[in-house]
């Protein structure tokens, strides 16, 4: 397939540069000829169009970008006479929020508060669609000089109440280890409770200028989610109210029974931050105890261990005795 540059013709669009490229596609700008409006292209590189994963990942996101039509959730055109694969899309001014983040290191309460409530009402619209985002996070966040937001990249969205998911699918996707939830670690597919946990760990990455787990590696971290609590964000900011903080921690429930139930009432919370109830949870206190799942393994091949040093003990015992 012939690449494209600035000043070529694709269909009736012309391109005007490029935007962004990844290893799987290049994100041209745009002039759409018919209506001399900007859009942005998005043309996937030649090898990947043979990859079924990609391809099933491709089609995804053009399917249901068509059907979602909302002023903070990126639009993708319907065009169906074209020469070559690619994907219209409505061209956005901003950066990604990754980018202001790495910018500010974090931002100041009001700011996250903001964006957050915007994130919640693009949040809203998508699950009343019965359309799960999945990889939620701040790559997939697109903010203007006027923190109005757009959701991006729908391409491991998935409807609600989709089967469950094996490990070997698992990678495809469960989306990124520093914002996915525990029940998506444990290889469920999640449901919209699932980007609310995404959004909590946002809110507290806005808000501290890290996230909640780490770890050396993306499956540390994962385990990290279910094994141990975060550091609470008033440690890190003395400053942040307390019914801030507890906000956070009804997004980051491990039980999704237990998170908020709709991205309403995230935004709720956040609106009204002075009617928010503060509980004394437990992770509070106990979050500098670190649990991992190596400890787990020595505990248990020492308790094997034990087990003939006890039954040989309790020999020696029975003979004495008798």
């Amino acid at each position: 397939m012939t690449p494209l540059h600035t000043g070529d013709q694709l269909d009736h669009y012309r391109i005007e540069g490029v935007a962004a490229r990844s290893g799987m596609a290049s994100i041209f700008r745009a002039t759409d000829l018919n209506t001399g409006q900007p859009v942005a292209i998005k043309v996937p590189h030649p090898e990947m169009e043979s990859d079924p994963v990609f391809w099933d990942r491709f089609q995804r996101e053009q399917a249901i970008g068509q059907k979602l039509d909302h002023p903070n959730v990126m639009k993708v055109m319907t065009d169906a006479d074209r020469s070559r694969v690619y994907m219209v899309m409505e061209w956005v001014e901003g950066r990604l929020l990754r980018q202001v983040l790495t910018a500010h290191g974090k931002l100041s309460p009001e700011r996250a508060i903001r964006i957050a409530i915007a994130i919640c009402e693009a949040l809203d619209y998508i699950h009343g669609k019965g359309v799960v985002h999945r990889d939620l996070k701040p790559e997939n966040i697109m903010i203007d000089a006027g923190d109005h937001i757009k959701l991006i990249d729908f391409g491991i969205a998935g409807n609600q109440g989709s089967r469950r998911l094996t490990f070997a699918k698992l990678s495809q996707v469960m989306g990124s280890p520093d914002y996915i939830s525990p029940e998506q670690v444990k290889g469920k597919r999640g449901d919209g409770r699932s980007d609310l946990y995404a959004l909590g760990v946002i809110l507290y990455e806005m808000l501290t200028g890290k996230t909640p787990f780490a770890g050396p590696n993306p499956f540390a971290v994962m385990n990290d989610r279910l094994l141990n609590n975060p550091i609470p964000p008033r440690e890190v900011d003395p400053s942040m109210s307390p019914q801030l903080q507890e906000v956070i921690y009804r997004a980051l429930e491990r039980d999704p029974k237990n998170r908020y139930a709709t991205a309403r009432d995230f935004a709720s919370d956040l609106e009204h931050l002075d009617q928010v109830v503060v509980r004394d949870r437990p992770e509070l206190h106990d979050w500098q105890r670190r649990r991992t799942p190596v400890l787990r393994r020595i505990l248990f091949y020492a308790m094997l261990a034990a087990i003939p040093v006890v039954i040989f003990t309790l020999l020696i015992w029975a003979a004495r005795r008798g």
